[in-house]
């Protein structure tokens, strides 16, 4: 054996026990997400695994499961996502298990330990940063993981699937120029969010190129909800010049706008159009139906898991990033301005 505990080229479980200065069962438990160490020598043998590129060697045998870790579970948005990994992993006998971080971008803590135990295939992380120590614990066990709709810029070393949200941005707002509106505003989503940076860049790049001024007061972030949009649309119908069409960074934030419009005396689309993006199934039946940008969710959800399957199989997925093509849906919502 090598003098910095390699056999073969790998770190073994016993050398770093005697790192810790603990039993290699003691190892073995946190490599398995197992109970019964203290949260010290956990997160001691932790930083010994990440600083000395352990791997785990032994073929432990995966539960057949996929881990599907969001943000929020509480739209149809993240339904879509979920029916389209099951109908990619279904074939192969695996099942679909959810992780709802209750709106924050990572993890807590015990997740990675409790992710362990449950011996995934895989982990797609829907809307969600992980930690390099989390990142440390996939990598060592051997975890593949795929990021669908990432909220920063993706990795090569993590493979990734989107939308190609920047041109969903650029045709909704072409849309309302070709209808001949020139004080289009934008309710937008978080600005940590990767996709409401590029719909917000699709929305300015189609202003540009119309020769529309942009006014920074007609565009407003709030969050990707019913009472984001309609806070936000409240007070871009107050301005004293307001907009005469509201593009919104996903539907929910639309239905709000339309709220908004009802309280200040509006029709939709006689005094003001609104355009939304994702469209969920509820947008076909709002009054009026909703003019959107389709998002393939359920086609995004199928493609994450099929990367995933390739990479728990010991194969390379054929691209690091994939985007998926949006699509304009015209409905009801939108008519050329009063």
């Amino acid at each position: 054996m090598a003098a910095d505990g390699r056999a073969g080229g790998e770190v073994r479980v016993s050398w770093i026990a005697d790192l810790a200065g603990v039993s290699a069962s003691t190892v073995s438990k946190v490599i398995h997400g197992r109970p019964g160490v203290s949260d010290g020598t956990r997160r001691r043998i932790e930083e010994l695994i990440r600083e000395h590129g352990f791997q785990k060697s032994e073929k432990i045998e995966a539960v057949p499961i996929v881990e599907v870790v969001f943000q929020s579970l509480d739209s149809l948005w993240a339904l879509e996502i979920i029916r389209g990994v099951e109908e990619a992993v279904r074939p192969d006998g695996l099942a679909v298990t959810l992780t709802e971080m209750q709106g924050g971008h990572t993890p807590e803590s015990a997740w990675a330990r409790q992710m362990l135990a449950r011996r995934p295939v895989g982990v797609i992380a829907v809307s969600a940063e992980f930690s390099e120590a989390q990142l440390a614990q996939l990598g060592s066990r051997a975890i593949p993981l795929v990021a669908l709709d990432p909220t920063g810029e993706p990795t090569h070393s993590i493979p990734s699937v989107g939308a190609t949200n920047w041109n969903g941005g650029l045709v909704a707002t072409r849309h309302l120029i070709g209808l001949g509106h020139r004080r289009i505003a934008m309710v937008n989503g978080p600005s940590e969010f990767l996709c409401c940076r590029a719909r917000l860049d699709g929305y300015r790049a189609a202003l540009d190129a119309a020769g529309v001024p942009q006014d920074r007061k007609l565009v407003r972030t709030a969050p990707l909800y019913h009472d984001g949009g309609r806070d936000a649309a409240r007070e871009l119908l107050r301005l004293p010049s307001r907009p005469t069409a509201v593009f919104a960074a996903n539907d929910l934030q639309a239905l709000g706008v339309y709220d908004a419009a009802r309280e200040a005396g509006l029709r939709i689309p006689h005094d003001l159009s609104v355009v939304g993006f994702d469209d969920l199934a509820f947008t076909q039946w709002s009054d009026p139906p909703l003019t959107t940008v389709r998002q393939p969710l359920r086609r995004m959800g199928a493609e994450a898991a099929g990367m995933l399957l390739t990479m728990a199989a010991g194969g390379e997925p054929d691209n690091d990033r994939v985007e998926l093509p949006t699509k304009l849906v015209v409905r009801g919502s939108t008519a050329p301005p009063p």
